[in-house]
């Protein structure tokens, strides 16, 4: 095989219809709005329109907020490290850090930080550095002879 002879298979790259280009494309002068009406023309909104009546959605009272700086941290449990421990993807004798969980392929990637939950059962004695801990997964940890210190998540 050469790279020139690469190609994806057969039916794997669907190309999209490209409406309103001409009678030759199969969805020209109409684009398959069919025929005059209200849903034929651009800027129709249907879904938020109600005959002049207050909408929904103006009616219902806004609540909340949402923190526009807030940190999402990645979850990883317990009982997932125990079990990468066990299939040798993770090496219960050094020091166990974010990086390594990512590359042991225990989350796609930190975001702002890991943070250990206590779903599942740890019975090796392990050292774990990570942005955040429940008070759960802590005490598990300890129980099983090891150690769950937090650090400070890089900004």
């Amino acid at each position: 095989m050469k790279l020139n002879e690469l190609r994806d298979n057969a039916g794997a790259a669907k190309k999209a219809k490209r409406v309103a280009r001409g009678p030759g494309s199969g969805k020209g002068k109409t684009a398959g709005r069919g025929i005059k009406g209200q849903k034929s023309r651009s800027g129709v909104a249907l879904g938020g329109y109600e005959g002049g009546q207050m909408p929904l959605y103006r009616r219902l009272p806004k609540r909340g907020f949402t923190k526009p700086n807030r940190k999402s941290f990645a979850v990883v449990n317990l009982g997932l490290i125990e079990k990468f421990i066990g299939l040798g993807k993770l090496d219960a004798s050094v020091e166990i850090t974010e990086d390594a969980l990512v590359a042991a392929g225990l989350t796609s990637r930190k975001l702002d930080g890991i943070r250990i939950l206590a779903k599942g059962e740890i019975t090796t004695k392990v050292t774990l550095t990570v942005s955040g801990a429940s008070k759960a997964a802590v005490e598990a940890v300890e129980k099983a002879g090891g150690k769950l210190s937090v650090a400070a998540a890089a900004e």
